[in-house]
């Protein structure tokens, strides 16, 4: 099984706004939803697949152990909750969010768990989350690189966090960029609009072109049907290779997410 190339990201929605947004993108065509425990809307989610009458074979569902549940006998249950309120019985992929602040809990146990929580068969595959290649050797070193399916990371043409990505693919881990748009920074950007207006097309399609061509999945949010749709179309736009370059010349590395609580020392 592969991390599908197109999904939806819910961070930061909640209540009905998450539910009109996986509604809207199921109807438009979405197969893949990423929600997490910290997110505080699994339930919303997992009411608005319910109610879409998808079949959950079609689906792809993602989530994320959040770090107060990494020790090893509460991981377990803590998905467990996750699938009530997710309405399923397993999930396609189940993430770490973050490292263990102060490594409070150490990284072979939380990933021992989650190896568990896959041979249970609680999810299919299993991976990390804003993982620096320190963290992914120890992870490697605690489940085998063939049990990362994914490391989900801040990746926009102002981060391309080209170390992680390098280390990551060298050991078969795929990346999934998140925050991909950086906030809607990008879309103001220069060379993105010319380059969108060169390709008849959107600097968020642009956008979302660029990171999917280089291989990575993407997983944009959106409260509105129109830009759901839109962002849909990237899949099928192609970028030139001077494209490209252009975006590749972006690089700054302008981080965006960095919560003290939680976030590792960057690579």
């Amino acid at each position: 099984m592969t991390v599908p190339a197109f999904g939806l990201g819910t961070f930061r929605l909640k209540g009905q706004v998450v539910i009109d947004s996986v509604s809207n993108a199921l109807d438009l065509g979405y197969r893949a939803i990423d929600t997490a425990q910290i997110y505080e809307n699994e339930a919303e989610v997992g009411q608005a697949i319910a109610e879409s009458g998808v079949a959950r074979d079609e689906l792809f569902i993602t989530s994320k152990i959040w770090v107060s549940n990494f020790a090893r006998e509460q991981l377990i249950p803590s998905l467990e909750e996750s699938l009530k309120k997710l309405r399923t019985d397993h999930l396609d992929l189940t993430l770490i969010h973050w490292p263990s602040p102060d490594n409070a809990v150490p990284v072979a146990e939380f990933m021992g768990a989650l190896l568990e929580a896959k041979e249970k068969g609680l999810t299919r595959q299993i991976g990390v989350s804003n993982f620096t290649i320190a963290l992914m050797k120890e992870a490697i070193a605690a489940v085998g690189a063939e049990n990362i399916a994914t490391n989900q990371i801040e990746l926009h043409p102002y981060l391309q966090n080209r170390k992680v990505v390098e280390f990551a693919q060298s050991q078969g881990i795929h990346i999934t960029s998140y925050m991909t748009l950086a906030y809607g920074e990008v879309l103001k950007d220069p060379v993105i609009m010319a380059i969108a207006d060169r390709n008849n097309a959107t600097a968020a399609q642009v956008t979302l072109a660029w990171a999917m061509q280089l291989g990575y999945s993407v997983i944009p949010s959106s409260t509105r049907r129109s830009n759901l749709e839109s962002n849909l179309k990237a899949c099928s736009l192609k970028l030139s290779d001077d494209d490209m370059a252009r975006i590749a010349a972006l690089d700054r590395g302008h981080r965006l997410t960095n919560p003290q609580s939680v976030a590792p020392a960057w690579d």
